[in-house]
């Protein structure tokens, strides 16, 4: 099993090039940054973890920067959208960046993507919600035939580009893992469909787990990655709950408001983490 962090950058918390060393000196295997790219003022949308929406959500940094970063000044760690949201940006230009931050880190990327929840924040970019997930399949199909074709040439309902040219291509072929967020009623057939993994982010895991692995055999698929958070209040029952389930990857949020909050919860983390890393 790896062990990752992940964090909301912002422009209050631990910077990036001091946490990204001291993750991977850790021994933790991946740093994951989270995205929003505003939070319109009108609040309308609930936020699904209750009911103040805290203001990390609109202090966020841009997470390809923030992982560039942290790729920067670090030689293994792998850095990590989670998640990016696709249907908040172009996705020649998505494309480009995911490209150019798996070549500028040695391919050390990995995609995790998601449809969002705040209806105002994607409706500003132009997608409704009520097509936000075919939207994101889409742009992810089309992001795809652009990472592996010389001549890139997509017609969708949504994305239209005649054949066209961009490097530099990933670094990790065919391209970096992309690992599909969420937990809503569909997002199963979402993995099998344009997926490498799954990340649970609230709701059943382990009872989808034997589905997702059926449905996986029945499409020819190989491995499908899972990737889950663990809890605040989370110790060693935890992690050996999601070892038993064939879970991959457990990641930890540290805290945004300054350095040595971060870093006492890093230590608190590696602790709890260490006989498993050993082992």
């Amino acid at each position: 099993m790896n062990f990752g962090i992940a964090i909301f950058p912002t422009d209050y918390s631990i910077s990036m090039t001091e946490l990204g060393p001291a993750v991977e000196e850790r021994g933790f295997e991946s740093l994951w940054a989270t995205e929003h790219t505003h939070i319109p003022a009108s609040r309308r949308t609930p936020w699904p973890g209750g009911a103040d929406l805290p203001q990390d959500y609109w202090h966020t940094l841009d997470p390809f920067v923030a992982l560039t970063a942290a790729a920067l000044a670090t030689r293994t760690l792998v850095v990590a959208t989670g998640v990016c949201l696709v249907i908040e940006h172009d996705p020649i230009d998505l494309a480009k960046q995911v490209a150019s931050l798996d070549h500028l880190s040695g391919g050390r990327f990995m995609f995790g993507v998601g449809g969002g929840w705040n209806r105002e924040e994607m409706a500003d970019h132009g997608t409704p919600f009520d097509r936000r997930f075919r939207v994101m399949r889409e742009r992810i199909e089309a992001m795809k035939v652009i990472w592996t074709t010389e001549e890139s040439e997509y017609h969708g309902e949504f994305v239209n580009f005649d054949p066209m040219w961009q490097w530099p291509k990933p670094v990790q072929k065919p391209h970096p893992p992309i690992h599909v967020g969420g937990g809503g009623e569909h997002v199963l057939k979402r993995v099998l469909s344009y997926g490498d993994g799954w990340m649970p982010n609230r709701g059943e895991v382990f009872g989808r787990l034997p589905e997702l692995r059926r449905m996986a055999e029945e499409a020819g698929r190989g491995k499908i990655e899972i990737t889950t958070y663990g809890s605040a209040r989370g110790g060693a029952a935890e992690i050996e709950g999601y070892l038993q389930a064939g879970v991959d990857r457990i990641l930890w949020y540290v805290p945004t408001g300054g350095r040595d909050a971060a870093l006492s919860r890093l230590e608190d983390l590696t602790e709890l983490t260490r006989p498993y890393k050993d082992s």
